[in-house]
């Protein structure tokens, strides 16, 4: 049988990214993905920003990963040649009444340590973006985007080049815990860790569960998020990221424009509680639907401008809020109380992408106390 010192189920962004990390430290790093390719999931399936930190508790692993993961990815990127772009965005409020919104969330960046950030009026919006309409906008400088796709095949490039195994077509079946390690079945073979890390994204309840871990109480509530593209002939409308204020019950960012890497303009993403957590295209939302959202932010923008495209699923903690109800989880990242050879990591939504390195770190760290 197959002996591992680090077991990582689910091979997404952050799967590969504390692959990466652990590889530098440890020999025998095995991450098992159930799809056929590393990333299938979330991790290719969102708008690929690199964000700032302008959005979370201060003090939460949310706020804290995404500013330093932000710095880190742009590090990486430029090192590894992903393609990426340090472009900025703004945060456009509608109206004098968003304006106070504007303000109060403008200064919970700072307190998390979001730097450059200043407040621009209607006419320096429009001198940045001529065609969006807004009374007024947090410029975020140290925001940009990336090839999500491509961070994570880098993520696994470098693990790869430092000895790391990654099995792809390996869906965890069963695990059995025992004083020394972890035996771990899937249908890729199977293989015995001294040490389990659970990244298995959306289905890090049902990893949790298989093991009897308490921690499966952490119920995963599935969130489709659908996106539309601009036409060609209408990309030149949006420059950079623009994006409203966030939902007010925390569900999501709020559906906002994406001027990708590779120069096409996304809108999204929408926010709908699933019951299935593969329910990627069933009732999807209509381009009349998107583009009546979207006026508010871009009026010249018309049903015919918009074509479907793809959809993501995230990993959320919370249950759907009753109107007006602020519902916000953080990430959970620690040792798993009952198993102590295991790393849990539950609800890892975004800012994961940008996070993943500061995860890598953080889940580093655990790791080392585990096998030392």
């Amino acid at each position: 049988m197959e002996q591992a010192n680090v077991v990582i189920i689910g091979g997404g962004v952050v799967g590969c990214a504390i692959a990466r990390a652990l590889s530098s430290c440890w020999s025998d790093v095995f991450v098992l993905e159930a799809l056929p390719k590393i990333g299938m999931g979330a991790s290719s399936r969102n708008s690929g920003v690199i964000h700032s930190g302008l959005y979370y508790p201060p003090g939460s692993l949310k706020a804290r990963h995404c500013v330093r993961g932000n710095e880190l990815t742009y590090e990486f990127c430029a090192a590894h040649d992903v393609p990426h772009r340090k472009t900025g965005k703004l945060v456009v409020a509608s109206s004098a009444t968003e304006s106070q919104e504007l303000i109060a969330l403008m200064k919970n960046g700072e307190a998390n340590g979001v730097e450059g950030m200043r407040i621009i009026d209607r006419p320096a919006i429009r001198a940045r973006e001529p065609h969006v309409s807004g009374y007024r906008a947090i410029e975020v400088p140290s925001t940009g985007i990336v090839g999500s796709e491509e961070l994570t095949k880098a993520y696994a490039r470098v693990a790869k080049d430092r000895g790391a195994n990654i099995v792809t077509n390996a869906s965890v079946e069963r695990l059995e815990p025992d004083r020394d390690g972890i035996y771990v079945v899937s249908t890729a073979g199977e293989i015995e860790t001294r040490c389990l890390v659970n990244s298995a994204g959306l289905f890090a309840d049902d990893v949790a569960a298989m093991l009897g871990s308490p921690m499966a109480a952490n119920k995963i509530y599935p969130v489709r998020g659908e996106y539309c593209e601009l036409v060609r002939s209408k990309q030149h409308l949006i420059s950079g990221l623009i994006y409203p204020l966030p939902h007010p019950e925390g569900v999501s960012l709020g559906v906002h424009f994406t001027k990708t890497v590779w120069g096409n303009v996304l809108l999204g993403p929408t926010a709908l509680y699933l019951d299935d957590k593969n329910n990627y295209e069933r009732d999807r939302e209509s381009v009349e639907t998107f583009a009546h959202g979207a006026k508010l932010l871009l009026p010249e923008i018309e049903p015919s401008d918009l074509i479907p495209a793809y959809s993501g699923i995230r990993a959320k903690l919370t249950p759907p809020a009753k109107h007006g109800e602020k519902r916000i989880a953080d990430f959970i990242i620690q040792l798993d109380p009952r198993f102590p050879r295991v790393v849990q990591l539950i609800g890892i939504e975004s800012p994961g992408l940008t996070s993943a390195p500061s995860i890598g770190e953080h889940v580093s760290a655990l790791v080392t106390e585990i096998l030392a």
